[in-house]
């Protein structure tokens, strides 16, 4: 009898968790902000999510982190349906860059001002400026409540300790968004932007989150679970094409190639990835690789697509 791909991850999941946790080894945690320094080196956790609330979680996959850089999906989304594509791609651009995420080399090189993308660190600054609200408390309450809806989660919440350390330490966050008050680009003051951007990249999740959030997108913006549509389609296929392009740094082409899937990280060891129509899937590994991305996370979402033929292309 020939065991369906369900039963073969149920039976090979874990196996394959503690094969590649041991490459965590190889990597680094972030360091760059001080409170994620104290991650465990060597955690590895996953979790998968189906349409018919079926999931499977393996290693550490309970253990809580920050969104960091994978939130940078959600607000763009979030953007785009307070205000169209028009006036968000108006100041931001839709091209890969090549340079590391937080680079501010070619914010003055081509088309002063404008960055290259939602996802790297520039862009994303200038997103959540654009998020509608009063004030930077308003614009992150509705934030934090799109990402609790998303989730399925009401309790998701900041990590305070998070927060404060990216705060104290963004200096070259804050060396951006002057550059980019002085270009025009900023939709509200510099204090305000970096807030509401620090707090977003504090959520704290766990991997179960993540797939939930991923399931939504995996369905072009509808919850499977509950059957209501949260994001519009044409905001999903956007969200997508990006994590495709920009979502796991300046290694997304590489990314691609050895997996096929949209995918985002962030440098506190999460990757949000999806099947499309399938699955929504979950990882963290603090310890990152040289393009800031979970090196055990990659591998092991590398083992799974080409496993079971996951790729797109």
């Amino acid at each position: 009898m020939v065991m369906s791909e369900w039963d073969q991850l149920k039976l090979h999941l874990q196996e394959w968790v503690e094969e590649y946790r041991g490459t965590s080894a190889a990597g680094k945690v972030a360091e760059y902000i001080p409170e994620l320094s104290k991650a465990e080196q060597d955690r590895l956790g996953i979790h998968l999510l189906d349409s018919r609330g079926h999931s499977i979680s393996s290693g550490d996959a309970q253990a809580g982190f920050t969104m960091q850089s994978i939130s940078k999906v959600f607000t763009l989304i979030l953007a785009l349906m307070d205000h169209g594509e028009a006036a968000v791609f108006s100041k931001v651009g839709m091209e890969p860059t090549g340079d590391h995420f937080n680079s501010i080399m070619k914010l003055e090189l081509s088309q002063p001002g404008i960055p290259f993308n939602p996802l790297i660190n520039a862009g994303a600054i200038v997103v959540s400026s654009k998020i509608k609200g009063e004030n930077a408390k308003e614009k992150s309450a509705r934030i934090l409540s799109f990402f609790r809806e998303l989730a399925g989660n009401p309790g998701l919440d900041y990590d305070e300790p998070v927060y404060r350390s990216e705060s104290e330490t963004g200096h070259l966050n804050r060396s951006m968004a002057y550059f980019l008050l002085d270009k025009g680009t900023l939709g509200c003051g510099v204090e305000e932007v970096l807030d509401i951007y620090f707090r977003q990249c504090s959520i704290k999740v766990c991997c179960e989150d993540l797939a939930r959030m991923a399931l939504v997108l995996a369905f072009d913006g509808t919850d499977p679970l509950s059957g209501k549509t949260l994001i519009p389609r044409r905001y999903v296929q956007i969200a997508k094409t990006f994590m495709v392009t920009c979502g796991m740094y300046n290694g997304s082409g590489e990314f691609a190639i050895g997996v096929g899937l949209p995918a985002k990280s962030g440098v506190s060891g999460g990757i949000l990835t999806l099947v499309p129509g399938r699955y929504g899937i979950g990882v963290v590994g603090p310890a990152l690789n040289p393009k800031g991305n979970s090196i055990a996370g990659v591998q092991l979402i590398e083992r799974l697509s080409r496993t079971f033929d996951w790729s797109l292309f």
